[in-house]
């Protein structure tokens, strides 16, 4: 792209508050694509932007700058709804393993292109490779067609696909940059309308083991993002969801495909299933396939109960490779060594008032399941499993959670990390409640 400027023109333009015309943000996002915004200009920028913001209209602009920078998929011509869902991200968060066959056993088209998780927080393409031989890396004919002959497809970005971001999504890390709002924007909703959807469904976390700590901020990003979809023409719907105690009880890997997969067998926690049936509610009604959120959930726990999400799931298994053997056979999944009960201390009387989801998700680094940087490798066997929840009785010796881990030395920093998590108190606590606010 020629331009009558210089990358610093437009870095010193934003370092002193200004707003940024379409043609910047194109010459910026297409530079960075390209090569001729070089790095370091392009971290200027992101930092200049951290410090000054922008307005919703160069947040649009970036986003469609970004979304423009690569291929843009055409899912037309694949009979019906495509409609996707998005998380920003938490401890125990394997709903994308459960929502999208089952909304594909419910009619929708389900292309999901998901992330790998960096720090406490796990990815779905992590647990999803899990199961032996499940690709994640497709090309786009292979993506497309699995879409058509299955109804999901979860596969990771592709090269082509909004380049601009997979470049600055790196700087952002390395920058300090990360928890910029319009930059949170652009790179989630570059991504998810370059995948064809035809609507969108975003889970946005806040809480203790979640990106953003504050409702306040999560309410920002929920908005910005819901306005996003709107300029671009794409319904958009946003939950506002609390991350102050991991969901479900399984946390890390292996642990968290076994129990997505007891959810789609009828046996899920409450809580997630909570999450899950919501979630995908939302998405039966922005693709038409429901009217509202009763009948959404009658169409959903009928295609838990008769088993035809399960069989997605397995259709899904098969389609990209993975084993689906696992579904009958856990012990096929990647299997600890060792495994550690964690019990509560002889002086424990009442209830479980706290289940710090960060200082879970610390846990699970420390057995060896995160990744301080994008190039670390995870061990998919570890983890936390049986983990109890806030408001559940208990007394001496109650198991609190069992440790999955292949080494003993692992076991004492994790475990430390679990009991400080975990606090009691004599009286029953008030729940809060998982759902708290929908953006629309």
């Amino acid at each position: 792209m020629s331009a009558t400027f210089f990358p610093q023109d437009i870095i010193i333009k934003k370092r002193d508050g200004g707003v940024l015309s379409k043609v910047e943000i194109d010459f910026f996002a297409h530079g960075v694509a390209e090569g001729t915004f070089k790095s370091y200009q392009a971290s200027a920028l992101l930092m200049a932007i951290f410090w000054r913001g922008m307005t919703p209209q160069e947040t649009a602009w970036l986003t469609d700058a970004m979304l423009h920078s690569g291929e843009i998929i055409d899912l037309r011509d694949i009979p019906g709804a495509k409609v996707d869902k998005h998380s920003t991200g938490g401890v125990g968060d394997k709903v994308s393993l459960i929502l999208a066959p089952l909304a594909a056993a419910c009619g929708l088209k389900v292309p999901m292109m998901s992330g790998r998780g960096l720090g406490h927080t796990g990815g779905t393409l992590d647990k999803l490779e899990a199961i032996p031989g499940f690709r994640v890396t497709l090309s786009v004919a292979e993506f497309r067609a699995i879409l058509q002959q299955v109804g999901a497809a979860m596969i990771g970005q592709t090269p082509q696909i909004a380049p601009a971001d997979r470049k600055l999504y790196s700087l952002r890390d390395v920058t300090g940059t990360v928890e910029c709002i319009p930059l949170i924007c652009a790179s989630i909703m570059s991504k998810k309308l370059a995948e064809g959807i035809d609507s969108l469904v975003l889970d946005v976390k806040f809480g203790r083991g979640a990106f953003m700590k504050s409702k306040e901020r999560a309410l920002e990003l929920a908005r910005a993002m819901v306005a996003i979809g709107q300029v671009s023409g794409k319904p958009v719907r946003a939950l506002l969801t609390t991350m102050n105690q991991p969901l479900g009880r399984a946390a890390g890997h292996t642990t968290e495909v076994i129990e997505a997969i007891e959810c789609l067998k009828g046996r899920g926690p409450a809580d997630l299933m909570e999450l899950t049936y919501a979630l995908t509610g939302h998405m039966l009604i922005l693709g038409g396939a429901a009217k509202d959120e009763a009948s959404a959930r009658r169409q959903l726990e009928a295609a838990i109960a008769n088993g035809s999400a399960l069989e997605k799931f397995r259709q899904m298994c098969v389609a990209q490779g993975g084993d689906p053997r696992v579904i009958d056979d856990y012990k096929i999944l990647p299997t600890a060594k060792l495994f550690t009960e964690v019990r509560a201390p002889a002086d424990a009387k009442g209830f479980v008032s706290e289940v710090d989801a960060l200082k879970c998700g610390h846990a699970i680094m420390a057995l060896g399941g995160g990744r301080a940087a994008v190039t670390d490798q995870i061990d998919h066997a570890v983890g936390i499993a049986d983990l109890i929840k806030i408001g559940e009785p208990v007394g001496a010796g109650t198991r609190l959670c069992t440790l999955h881990l292949n080494d003993h030395a692992q076991s004492f920093r994790a475990e430390a990390l679990i009991r400080d998590a975990i606090q009691f108190t004599p009286t029953a606590p008030t729940l809060e409640p998982l759902i708290q606010d929908l953006i629309q």
